[in-house]
Parts: C-alpha cells; structure tokens; sequence
C-alpha cells in the first residue's frame, strides 16, 4: 500500500511531505499541527475537523463536469443540484454548504419534517428545494406553506395516497386565495432496473418508494381531473447509494427517459425535469486491488446527458433539466477523524519482555540463537524451524516439563523472529507469510468509538483510509489491528491480509501517535450511536484566509457525561443529588475528605466519555 493508497483516494486533497500529511490548499499545514494546536486548548479526546474548502470543490467540479458535458453535446436542457440532508444533518457542515455553494443556485432535498424545517430556513429563495419519503398531510402542508414563501420547493410523489393528500391540501390553502400559489410536484417512478452491491433494493420493482406504470397513469389522471397538471414538472428516481458500477444507471437513464418522453407526449407539458437522485461514488479503497468505482465523474456526467439527448431526440419532446441528490460525493471528503492512539497491546512481544534464564531448555536457547543469527540468506529455514519448536515447547509445557517463564520466552521469540523474516522476505509475498502476519498483528487502542464514527464500517463493512499524522518518512512494518475503547468485540478494523494497514512501531508513554480516519463526511455522523453513551467527538471547521494561513472556527465540544444522560432523559438533578447524598452520608471518609471527593467528582462530570491519552496525563500533573 504505497502511501497509505493516498493517490487512489485523496482525489489530491492531502499529500505527504516530509514525515506528516498535508492538506493540499492554500499554505498546505499538516493535519499533526492542527491537531496540536487544537489539544493545546485542552481538548484531549478524538477530534472531527472539517474543510469547508472540500465541500465547495465537490460542488464545483459537479456543476462545471455537468456544465462542460453539456457544452459537448449542444444539450438545452439545464442542470440543478440538491443536497440531501440524511447524509449529514449537523449544523456545521449545512451552514458551510450554504455559505461555499452560494453561486450555484444549489438547494436542499428533505426527508422529514424535521429535515424540512432545515431546509426552508437554510435555503435561500430560488434555489430547489426537493421533498422525498413518506409525508402525511402536515408535512405536505408545511411544503404549501414554503411555497407561499417564496421557496422553489417540489413535492415528489411516493404513493397515490399522498396525491390525494396534495390535492386536498391544495384545496385548503387556495380556495379563497387571489394568487393560488402550490408547490411544483413530481412523481417518483418505480424502474425494473435496479442497483447493484449493498443498495440494489433501492430500485427494481420490489423497491420501498415509487409509483408502478398503472399508478403513474393513475397519478397523471388526478392531476389533470383536479386541475393540477401544470404543477408537475419532475419525475425522480434512485437506484441505490455507492453505485460502484455505470452499468445499471445507464439502463435505468434509459427507462426513465422513456418514462418522461411518453408523459410529454400523452400531454404533460409543464414537466421538464428528470430527478436521477444520488448514488454517485466515493473512491473509499487504499488498494488498487479493490477499487470500488469504475467510472469517473466525467463519464457519468457525459452518460446522464448524451443518453436524455438520444431519448428526446428519438421521442420528439424537449430535453429535460437534470437533478441529481448526490450527497456522498459532496460530503464524505470535508471531514477527516483524528484519534490518538492510547496503548499497543502486544508490547509484551518485544525483546526487553524477555525473561531468560542462566540455563534455558535447549529448544529455547535454540530459538534465542535463531533470533540472533537470521538474516536474508535463512530467514525462510529459520522461520520453519522456529514454527516447529514452537510446537514443541507449548507440548513440553503441556506435559510440565518447562514451566510458564520458558513458555513466555517460547512465545515472544517466535514472535520476534516471525516479524524479522516477514521484513526480510517483505518482497516475495507468499501465501505462507501472509498467513503469518495474522499472528504478529500489533493491536492499536485508539481512542474513539466506531459504533459513534464510522458505523458503516460496522453494519456494512465499508472500509475508510486509515492512515498515521506523522513518520511517514519511515516505512511501517507492524501489521496492524485497530480497537476502540467500547465495551463490544465487535469495535474492531481487523487486520485483513487482503488489504492490510502497517503502523509504526511506537511507545506510546514516551510520544503521542495519531490516526487519521478519512472520507468520514457522508453519513457517519448521523448513523453515529451513542453505544457504551460516547457521544460525537470534539469538532471544528478549518476555514483558509486569503492570505494562505488557516483559522480554526465554530469549535463544539464533545458532550460532558451529565448531557448525554440528560439526552436519555435521566433526570440529571436527581443523579446530582444522589451522587452528593451518598458521599456526604458516607462514613468511610473524614468532612475534609468529602470536599475533596466533591469537587472531584464535578470535574469529572465535566468531562466526555473519552479516555486521556498517558500523555495528557502527563501534562496534567505538570500543570499542578
């Protein structure tokens, strides 16, 4: 993994120079010296930065991919954006969003009504506003009421009963108006094509939204007989988030195009507009073996439009504006997670851990001597012979004939020699020592929470770029393992020999160690769950002066443990009172005592659920 697979996935945004990554704007600082800067304000635990500079290139390169696209085919249609807000909901990433996509007319697409609040009040007038999912009457009145605002807002339909609903709110909000005024409509069609990988279902005909053809007809029907025709002007679609594949998404282009074609023809004249909904990849891989897109963003723009072109043209009608609702490729390369790394927990492997005898039993004086003496020329023989003493020595123990010293040193000098002919015979890449590293992986406790960060790692095994802050002009050879600090098994980026990660060997009393979790952006925040109660990291946005220099703004930091349990809905003063009873009631301590333990306890209960790294401790008891 050259670089940590930084050329396959970094798209440029971050580089290495020297020892550390950099990112790659304005007078590239490296992501080590925002970090410290930020931990000497006294935020110790695991860090989200955000580059709103990321989110306004994304949404340029869309806009002016689409735009050159356009160019090349002479194509009349227009093209317009929505953010969709399930992909990331927190205030600082949507204000970001707006404040950098403000001259591409780019809008929000809601799910909820919740996520519908946001966007009336986020977007600003005239950019699109899109309103998927299932609504009931109020939130498809709250979309009336947003239009008579001035929003340009469109309501897609799910399912006949809420175009019924539409029609009835309709009726509502314009029967003693002057200016009936109604949000624009559009009908979410239900494709035979469908995706493929994780999110196929979201396509197909067994899919969760969309009308059939015999509802679409329906639809069209109602509309004209309730003199809302006029009002549609879109039909949407989506095939599945991540579409590592082109292929599906041509044969759905086609399909839907078709669908529009003939509305146009049978006499919907104000629809103009083919919503193709999200899905458009990130490249999340390290390894060039397992690259999980296979089109770039200009092919996919050039396929959207040069197949709407042939379909029209083929049809007689005009060609659509096209909407897309990618929010992946928007959002999932602003965000980068940094968590020190707390403890290594096979450092009983190393050699200073050895416990050697004035007399060893033979086979470890052996192994000892192995140890000593490999080089290049017998890495392969010495490795076996270690392999088969090792065996060995664990029967001799087992039948009692060495005791649990000669077992520890049988184990960490295997360990130690099986490191050295991995490193010595790193150029061959054999099956056999492959397999090897499995049992010599170093395992990273990392101070965070992959249920609360990187939850799709967890439910759907999607890998994120994984790489060290610094020491990147030194090679790593510790095949490695990453735990976080949950109480769940499960919170573990094992070692997988197919795509591996190497990390630095490392004393982490001594010096501090970083890891940086990359592409986090796309819906690990708001997937995030609060298991064992670690609530969502300490955040900031890194905004780029004009003069190249960098500032560090709108910091939130993490929740303190009494405001995660009172999102729980524990009564947090009854918690305080108790605590206080109970140590005031005490009679195991002195009155002096108690006051200690009092404001002991208030400082802790001040405190997040994340550990302190032995450092920061350190630097604690300086301080006092």
């Amino acid at each position: 993994m050259k670089n940590f697979g930084l050329d396959i996935w970094s798209d440029d945004n971050f580089i290495i120079k020297g020892d550390t990554v950099k990112i790659n704007h304005a007078n590239q600082p490296s992501l080590l010296q925002i970090t410290q800067e930020i931990r000497e304000k006294g935020y110790k635990g695991p860090l989200l930065l955000r580059f709103p500079h990321l989110i306004q290139k994304q949404i340029s390169t869309l806009f002016s991919t689409f735009e050159e696209a356009k160019k090349e085919f002479g194509y009349r249609g227009n093209f317009h954006a929505v953010f969709p807000l399930k992909v990331n909901q927190f205030p600082n990433f949507i204000h970001a969003l707006i404040d950098v996509s403000q001259h591409y007319d780019y809008g929000l697409e809601a799910g909820s009504k919740a996520e519908l609040i946001i966007a009336i009040t986020k977007t600003p007038l005239g950019a699109p506003i899109t309103v998927n999912g299932f609504k009931d009457k109020e939130m498809i009145s709250l979309c009336f009421i947003a239009a008579k605002m001035g929003h340009n807002i469109t309501v897609t339909i799910e399912g006949l009963g809420e175009l019924e609903t539409i029609i009835e709110v309709n009726e509502e909000f314009n029967k003693d108006s002057d200016i009936p005024v109604s949000p624009k409509i559009g009908a979410r069609i239900r494709l035979h094509s469908s995706g493929i990988g994780i999110w196929a279902k979201s396509g197909g005909y067994t899919s969760k939204f969309g009308l059939t053809s015999t509802e679409l007809l329906e639809a069209y029907g109602m509309l004209k007989q309730h003199k809302l025709l006029d009002r549609l002007w879109m039909i949407h679609f989506h095939i599945g988030s991540q579409m590592g594949d082109i292929a599906p998404l041509k044969k759905a282009l086609r399909e839907a195009g078709n669908i529009y074609a003939e509305l146009k023809r049978r006499g919907a004249d104000s629809l103009t507009a083919i919503n193709i909904g999200g899905g458009l990849a990130v490249e999340y891989s390290q390894h060039g073996s397992s690259i999980e897109r296979n089109y770039s963003l200009r092919e996919f723009a050039n396929d959207v439009v040069y197949l709407m072109q042939e379909i029209a043209k083929r049809k007689g009608v005009e060609e659509p504006d096209i909407f897309t609702e990618s929010g992946r490729y928007i959002a999932a390369s602003h965000s980068v997670l940094i968590a020190p790394v707390l403890e290594l927990f096979s450092q009983e492997y190393h050699k200073k851990a050895l416990r050697l005898k004035e007399k060893n039993p033979p086979l470890v004086q052996e192994l000892h001597d192995l140890f000593n003496t490999i080089n290049r020329k017998n890495a392969r023989e010495y490795l076996h012979d270690a392999l088969d003493h090792m065996e060995s020595l664990l029967t001799l123990f087992d039948l009692g004939y060495i005791d649990l010293e000669d077992r520890s040193n049988t184990e960490i000098l295997v360990n130690l020699i099986i490191k050295k002919a991995i490193s010595l015979l790193r150029n061959e890449g054999s099956g056999e020592l492959k397999k090897l590293q499995d049992r010599i992986q170093e395992r990273y406790l990392v101070n965070f929470s992959l249920f609360q960060s990187l939850p799709d790692f967890w439910g759907l095994a999607q890998q994120f770029p994984v790489m060290p802050l610094d020491r990147l002009d030194t090679t790593p050879t510790n095949p490695a393992s990453i735990w976080d600090i949950t109480c769940d098994s499960d919170g573990e980026i094992g070692f997988n020999r197919e795509l591996p990660l190497y990390l630095h060997d490392i004393d982490v009393s001594k010096e501090e160690y970083f890891l940086a979790f990359f592409l986090t952006g796309a819906y690990q925040e708001v997937l995030g769950m609060q298991h064992n109660l670690f609530t969502h990291p300490t955040e900031c946005v890194i905004n780029f002066n004009q003069d190249g220099s960098y500032s560090i703004d709108d910091l939130i930091e993490a929740q303190n443990l009494m405001d995660v349990l009172d999102d729980l809905d524990y009564d947090t003063g009854i918690i305080d009172k108790a605590l206080k009873y109970q140590i005031e009631e005490s009679n195991l301590i002195s009155q002096e005592e108690k006051r200690e333990l009092l404001g002991k306890l208030y400082l802790y209960l001040s405190e997040n659920s994340y550990l302190k790294t032995i450092q920061a401790q350190n630097e604690q008891g300086q301080a006092k």
